[in-house]
């Protein structure tokens, strides 16, 4: 049979400059922070970059190359082109994206008035404590210098020396990174740049450094060595770069440049940056739309992409000519490859979690959610097929059962996995209903694929008992049977007006129109706000004064500001009955407080089955309990367990 792509747009080739990209998705630019102190790329962070390259991106873009490691380092530890010693693992790092058939591309950036935001105290020994950005201001408490002609004439040169030093590593092409509120979109924006000299007051002027940086580059890396260029095609702060703006520079730069990388949001803008799961697919390709109508070089879009149908779609109607995609190859890196070969029933769609953002916040390390291996790219190519195949049983079809399955039958084990109920999914099944919780459903259909491609069978609607496993005779038992509700003590609570948080999905038709949410965790207030927009008047009663702590810090202010526009919060107040009239309540002072409502949605929390899975504990050679049954938490955790107890067998 001929072969025939389905998605014949998103997999044809690009010319760029004297560089043809063998398809239109693209590796976004991802920081990977474990470098060394200097600034250097581990071989933990080469591997990371090289894992996109095998999975098909036409484009791999390494991140966060700073250009003034001294003024313009705006993390803990970004790779420092200044520092003599980062050519050899530059080079290293180029080279291991090429020979995959991908182009090495390189971010550059300087932070500005921003630099130092995220760094932490004692990384800041011998650092000159001195921040450059259009004008004097105090940004953090940290007093900023304006940059005079002097310091900006230095910081242009150090932009053109940090690109011909990549290019003499061997990277194909660089990115400046002119947007997200850094250096250079400092100074295109009307709310940072309040110059009055020639590099402020008119666009032109505000303009002037992009021009200035680009120009040196050029001169640097000679004619054909693609350039892109990637800004901000809007802030959302009244006064900031509007889309008129964001065309306008295009349109100045386009005789200079290759690709028009076309992003959205300044610094405080995260969520429009990185849209969150409550955004719509390609929230931003709207911005590189427009700007595409008036150019006549390469655009490319990002955010919120992963779907090959939505990105077929743009290239074929000329809303872009290339795709980007960052969380959506954390997810699953052979998404392109997956794509050019007609198996994308095989993806795992990227869920917008936060987590991978979250945790670099919280640890300095690179995590996903859904894909175990992230992070640890380059220990994971010496892990060996198992010295024997086992036969390994497999109790319940959560995320954490799902992830050993796969991994434990890609070792070379023989999987039986048995699921109680008629539906795989665990925890996950009670949110099938929600859309902005979509990919969580096309998680469990994705792995359900692979898990028949791996060859592991699977057993619905059966229970794993000792008496099961002892006639099983596995040669390793792999417990992970999940948490039930946890039931408060209260009267009424086994009343009809009471829908637990777990049965969402298929008791909403129960649900009536004024709904109090007993626990304002993040299951809570994601039910909550669903059932608000889906019209029902929500109350989220939560014993403490926050509601979701258990959400990490990306997704926890996005979701707080949904929940303070639909639904009325109230913290600090105790639940102590459920009655016909709606939840009864004991307030700080000690006082009876009644929420009325029709439906008392409790979710206060999850029950590990721990009884069940002591039962099971020595009925087999080799027992692993992991996942929910151990301690109740998020996905990322029950994935992680899931594949370190595969890889133990």
């Amino acid at each position: 049979m001929s072969y025939k792509p389905e998605y014949p747009n998103l997999c044809n080739f690009l010319h760029v400059g004297k560089c043809t990209l063998r398809n239109r998705m693209a590796s976004a630019p991802m920081g990977f922070p474990d470098l060394t102190e200097d600034g250097c790329l581990t071989d933990g962070a080469i591997a990371f970059y090289e894992e996109r390259a095998k999975g098909g991106a036409a484009i791999v873009t390494v991140s966060e190359a700073c250009v003034d490691y001294t003024h313009g380092k705006s993390h803990g530890r970004l790779i420092n082109l200044t520092n003599p010693g980062v050519l050899a693992n530059l080079t290293n790092c180029a080279r291991a994206i090429k020979r995959h058939g991908a182009l090495a591309n390189i971010e550059l950036n300087h932070a500005g008035m921003l630099s130092e935001f995220d760094v932490v105290a004692e990384e800041r020994k011998g650092v000159e404590e001195v921040h450059y950005g259009p004008v004097d201001c105090v940004v953090n408490n940290t007093q900023v210098k304006g940059m005079t002609k002097e310091i900006i004439d230095q910081t242009v040169a150090l932009w053109a020396k940090g690109a011909a030093l990549c290019k003499r590593a061997g990277f194909d092409m660089v990115m400046i990174h002119a947007g997200h509120g850094w250096l250079i979109h400092q100074f295109l924006s009307p709310l940072t740049n309040k110059r009055t000299d020639e590099y402020g007051g008119s666009f032109e002027n505000r303009a002037r450094l992009a021009l200035e940086i680009i120009d040196a580059i050029r001169r640097e890396v000679g004619p054909g060595f693609p350039i892109e260029v990637r800004f901000s095609a809007m802030e959302t702060a009244e006064g900031g770069i509007k889309l008129e703006d964001a065309v306008e520079f295009a349109k100045l730069i386009q005789d200079k440049v290759d690709i028009l990388h076309v992003s959205a949001g300044g610094e405080p803008d995260f969520g429009i940056t990185h849209p969150p799961m409550f955004a719509e697919p390609g929230c931003n390709v709207k911005y590189a739309a427009e700007i595409k109508k008036h150019v006549h070089i390469p655009v490319a879009t990002v955010g919120a992409l992963n779907e090959p149908e939505l990105m077929e779609e743009i290239i074929a109607s000329g809303k872009a000519d290339i795709v980007c995609m960052a969380r959506a190859l954390l997810a699953d890196p052979e998404l392109p490859k997956k794509v050019e070969q007609n198996r994308t029933d095989e993806i795992l769609r990227c869920i917008r979690c936060f987590v991978c953002h979250a945790e670099r916040m919280l640890t300095q390390t690179r995590v996903c959610a859904l894909n175990p291996v992230i992070g640890r790219e380059y220990e994971a190519k010496f892990i060996p097929k198992a010295a024997k195949s086992k036969k390994v049983l497999i109790a319940g079809g959560g995320p954490g059962g799902l992830q050993c399955a796969l991994t434990a039958a890609q070792r070379g084990h023989d999987v039986t996995l048995c699921e109680k109920s008629d539906i795989l999914g665990g925890s996950l099944k009670c949110e099938t209903n929600v859309p902005f919780k979509a990919a969580f459903s096309k998680y469990v259909k994705t792995m359900s694929r692979r898990l028949e491609l791996a060859g592991v069978k699977v057993c619905m609607n059966t229970e794993v008992t000792p008496e099961f496993v002892r006639e099983f005779e596995p040669d390793a038992l792999i417990v992970a049977v999940g948490a039930d509700p946890l039931v408060l003590p209260l009267p009424g609570m086994d009343s009809e007006k009471v829908v637990f948080g777990t049965e969402l999905e298929y008791k909403e038709d129960r649900i009536g129109k004024t709904v109090a949410v007993l626990g304002g965790g993040m299951v809570g207030c994601e039910s909550g706000l669903y059932l608000a927009e889906k019209g029902h008047d929500v109350t989220i009663v939560e014993m403490l004064d926050v509601l979701a702590p258990d959400a990490n810090p990306r997704h926890r202010p996005i979701l707080m500001k949904l929940l303070e526009k639909s639904v009325a919060i109230k913290t600090g107040l105790k639940a102590s009955a459920v009655t016909e009239e709606g939840l009864v309540c004991i307030d700080k002072d000690g006082k009876e407080v009644l929420i009325r409502a029709d439906t008392v949605l409790a979710a206060s929390g999850m029950k590990s089955r721990t009884e069940l899975a002591d039962s099971l504990r020595g009925t087999a050679p080799e027992v692993r309990v992991i996942g929910d049954c151990v301690q109740p938490g998020i996905i990322r955790n029950a994935t992680f367990n899931g594949y370190h107890a595969a890889l133990d067998l």
